[in-house]
């Protein structure tokens, strides 16, 4: 049986203030659980139905492993309908960025959680290893972004620093995704790079567009004005893995 005092703890890190001050997020969810186990991620607690701690067969090393009944997972669960295991897991320090990792994603003051947890899992299906988030973007371990990662967030390396400059740090060409840039069909595109994905609303700030190498846009043949952030993103990936 879980505490009052846990209950209130874990349903406080729903907040980002609260995930900052104790430098701690949830995950939740059977696959995202089981390959934390396997990570380089350090978990404080997992709370769990007994149904699932009866049909699972996993080294937890040492992690605190506490029953739950459904209703006291519903109170500390992100969802309306919690799934059957919970846990609470330590912030790492991001890794160090790397230019031989051949392309590197940024993304401009993205808002949505949702498209940043999307975001993530299409870079992780593309082999995309780091991604640089401008100072303005959403948080990392919202749980929305947590859960829309569907486990990527455990293979992305992100880190929040500005784009413009680790492009020069890296010696990176800066790649920018616009409306009126080079046909991305068109080929002839850096063999690395980072590539940067803007905001849903205004797109990428003009600081970074100026100081960008390649301005790279995806052709339209339809009368849409804008395509999701998370979209753009799978197009021009696909094109860059060519």
């Amino acid at each position: 049986m879980i505490s009052k005092a846990a209950i209130r703890y874990v349903k406080s890190l729903q907040d980002k203030k609260q995930r900052q001050k104790y430098s701690q997020f949830i995950v939740e969810g059977e696959k995202s659980i089981t390959e934390l186990l396997k990570s380089r991620f350090n978990l404080v607690s997992i709370y769990a139905l007994q149904e699932w701690l009866d049909a699972v067969s996993i080294d937890f090393k040492g992690v605190k492993v506490e029953e739950v009944s459904y209703e006291e997972l519903k109170q500390i669960s992100s969802h309306q309908s919690p799934q059957k295991v919970l846990a609470v897991v330590d912030m790492p320090e991001p890794l160090p960025l790397s230019a031989d990792a051949g392309y590197l994603l940024a993304l401009d003051e993205i808002q949505d959680p949702g498209n940043l947890g999307t975001i993530i899992r299409i870079a992780d299906w593309y082999g995309i290893k780091h991604i640089v988030c401008s100072k303005g973007c959403t948080d990392l371990y919202n749980p929305k972004c947590i859960n829309s990662t569907m486990g990527s967030f455990l293979r992305v390396n992100l880190v929040y620093a500005d784009i413009a400059e680790t492009a020069t740090n890296l010696q990176l060409p800066l790649m920018v995704a616009v409306l009126d840039g080079k046909n991305v069909h068109e080929g002839g595109l850096p063999e690395k790079g980072i590539l940067v994905i803007g905001n849903e609303g205004h797109g990428i700030n003009s600081a970074i567009i100026n100081a960008s190498d390649v301005r790279l846009t995806i052709p339209r043949f339809g009368d849409a004005e804008s395509l999701n952030a998370a979209v753009s993103t799978a197009i021009l990936l696909d094109n860059l893995k060519r």
